[in-house]
């Protein structure tokens, strides 16, 4: 295929919810059905391994100090992703096999910041199978800072891709304009925006991102539905008094430079959609504006970006 041709997948699954085995062997299947599909990237949606915190909301997250929040925290925190211990290994090897590039949403326990505590994180796999970056998420939003941390900038990098620069930005994170244009800053013109469900979080903003940086915009969510918690999932009964039939309904989409629809959300449907993307698009739509190139004014505004990967000690031996 020509080099200025991309072709794409988003992945709508769901999650094996909290298990983050099960979920892994779910993204190798995908994976591998995007392979037979000449899909050159595949995204999957926020938080997918092992899944989204969706209980915070349903059993009173914000309870101090009760062993419902304290358990089900213990388990999240037993299923999450430690890149350090090799989670993330066979589907890094099956990448590389497949010459195919991954943006995978987890929940990494970071060892550089001891261990225990959990970050929502996009992590970039090239065509070679190496992880070039892990984006934790700036500003958890809501309850979600009720088990998530905060992340740093060290994540906010652009990949060449072909002819193309991807980027990518978690859920509410794609609303902040300046880690936004961070990411023009570097040459971003393939943006990936992944959530954790639902059609209302992207319908907008994914047109609004692509008519703003005259760029491509891919929005990757999840699906969840009762049926997707797992029997043995600590205090599911509780959960369930108050969930909804449909926590999440995906909504995933594509948006061309131009901020039109390429491929409208699609809702309540487990899929791999498929979309051949052009280049050649995107320097058309910036001929008129470029929001980091021609259109921009540094000796006006410009932005300072600290990529350090924050940790409480530096160790001197």
């Amino acid at each position: 295929m020509s080099s200025h041709l991309l072709t794409v997948g988003l992945a709508q699954i769901s999650p094996v919810w909290l298990d983050k085995k099960k979920t892994i062997e779910k993204v190798l299947t995908t994976i591998k059905t995007a392979s037979q599909k000449k899909c050159e990237l595949v995204v999957f949606g926020e938080a997918l391994i092992p899944g989204y915190p969706f209980w915070l909301a349903l059993i009173g997250g914000a309870e101090w100090n009760t062993n419902v929040n304290k358990e089900l925290h213990a388990h999240y925190a037993n299923n999450a992703i430690q890149i350090e211990a090799g989670d993330l290994n066979t589907i890094c090897k099956l990448s590389a096999e497949k010459k195919i590039a991954v943006y995978l949403g987890i929940i990494e326990r970071a060892k550089d910041r001891g261990g225990h505590s959990l970050y929502c994180s996009l992590v970039y796999i090239d065509q070679t199978g190496e992880i070039k970056s892990v984006h934790r998420k700036l500003q958890p939003t809501y309850d979600e800072r009720l088990t998530w941390a905060q992340g740093d900038g060290h994540g906010l990098q652009v990949h060449p891709l072909k002819k193309f620069n991807v980027g990518g930005l978690n859920c509410w994170e794609n609303w902040m304009p300046l880690p936004r244009t961070a990411l023009y800053g570097q040459g971003e013109n393939l943006h990936i925006a992944v959530w954790p469900g639902s059609d209302h979080n992207t319908r907008d903003i994914t047109r609004f991102i692509a008519r703003e940086s005259r760029s491509f915009v891919i929005s990757v969510s999840s699906l969840m539905r009762v049926n997707d918690f797992p029997d043995n999932t600590p205090h599911l009964n509780r959960i369930l008094e108050k969930s909804p039939e449909t926590l999440a309904n995906g909504g995933s989409c594509i948006a061309g430079p131009d901020g039109e629809w390429i491929v409208e959300p699609k809702i309540n449907q487990e899929e791999l959609i498929v979309e051949t993307l052009d280049f050649n698009r995107v320097l058309e739509e910036r001929q008129n504006f470029d929001v980091s190139g021609h259109y921009s004014r540094p000796d006006v505004t410009k932005l300072i970006v600290n990529r350090e990967r924050q940790k409480i000690i530096d160790l001197k031996d």
